[in-house]
């Protein structure tokens, strides 16, 4: 639906398995799994016939092993010229890279890596309760780099679940919505610092990365930002949305007006959703797999880079790394700072 009057809705799409972000986000890659049991090695207690092992990503049973062979994820793998943002709702991620760095997170927390001019990194999702299910819900955003950025240095950061700030709406009826600030502002309430290299960094790019949970029958409004920004709202569970007399399904996106100010009422269920917003950086956006420059001579560089010195080299003892059982949430950075978590 394309729609050219004065509204506050541009369009609206329905989701696929990655969903169609605006500049200066390249995509949304929505994960949500319903792991079985864990084994002693941190993949599935089920058997893995008739899969695609190393490219599974067909939904069997509920659930996927992505590229792993034993343990569900996405082994060693580059980037270069972007950064990833990883929101893990449910479940555990196990973070390992190039650097020497490494991580467990999940539960709410995100990681934001900024790959710049070259990392490797491996994501897992070790299954670590072996008397019960291990659901996984998760986003991995890819937030462009500017030209002037693309090559700087890589850099990790951990926004936990624990600080991570939440705002909330409360409608006249009492009912709320919860509006969780992984990036940007909304009233009073302002997000963690993102990292220094980010378009994020800048407020007048006003980039904004939430998660909203909104109680049945909820009246919320989403504020205006600047007409230059492009903002997107992701619908991804729930029964309906109604707004500006459309009916909104569950499983569609609604591109939004920057400067226009948009109300809500939800459905008869509790509604969960993303909102994407930022100003574009608009410059030329040639991707190849995992590298994301401005045009081809650059991708042909990153190539011959990463051939020649796989982003600093592979320091773990296999493509697939997971760690210890017993370990908790957990950041290892590069220069041997450690962030427990338990």
């Amino acid at each position: 639906m394309n729609n050219s009057q004065n509204e506050a809705i541009k369009k609206i799409r329905q989701l696929g398995f990655q969903w169609q972000t605006q500049d200066p986000f390249l995509f949304c890659a929505y994960h949500l799994d319903q792991y079985p049991e864990g084994n002693e090695n941190l993949g599935p207690k089920a058997s893995l016939e008739g899969r695609n092992i190393g490219q599974d990503f067909t939904i069997k049973d509920g659930w996927r092993m992505y590229h792993g062979s034993k343990v569900p994820g996405f082994p060693a793998h580059p980037h270069k010229g972007f950064e990833t943002v990883t929101l893990v709702e449910k479940g555990l991620a196990d973070h390992s890279d190039s650097l020497g760095a490494a991580g467990r997170f999940g539960q709410g927390d995100v990681q934001w890596m900024t790959a710049g001019k070259g990392v490797m990194h491996s994501e897992m999702f070790p299954l670590l309760n072996q008397d019960k299910e291990n659901p996984l819900l998760l986003f991995q955003l890819w937030l462009n780099l500017p030209k002037a950025s693309k090559n700087v240095s890589p850099h990790f950061k951990m926004l936990w679940a624990e600080d991570i700030p939440v705002h909330t709406i409360t409608d006249e009826e009492g009912r709320k919505t919860k509006i969780k600030v992984v990036a940007g502002k909304i009233g009073e309430t302002q997000a963690l610092p993102p990292n220094p290299d980010s378009w994020a960094a800048d407020p007048e790019n006003h980039v904004a990365i939430w998660t909203i949970k909104v109680e049945p029958y909820a009246k919320w409004t989403l504020p205006a930002a600047v007409k230059e920004a492009n903002r997107s709202l992701f619908f991804y569970k729930g029964d309906k949305l109604n707004t500006e007399g459309y009916e909104i399904p569950e499983g569609h996106s609604i591109d939004l007006q920057g400067d226009k100010a948009i109300s809500f009422v939800n459905g008869e269920e509790p509604a969960e959703l993303l909102f994407l917003q930022g100003k574009p950086i608009g410059e030329p956006v040639v991707q190849h797999g995992p590298f994301v420059m401005n045009n081809m001579d650059e991708i042909y560089e990153a190539i011959r880079d990463f051939q020649n010195t796989q982003f600093g080299g592979w320091p773990w003892p296999n493509n697939e790394p997971t760690h210890p059982k017993e370990k908790g949430r957990f950041a290892k950075h590069a220069n041997g700072k450690v962030e427990e978590k338990g």
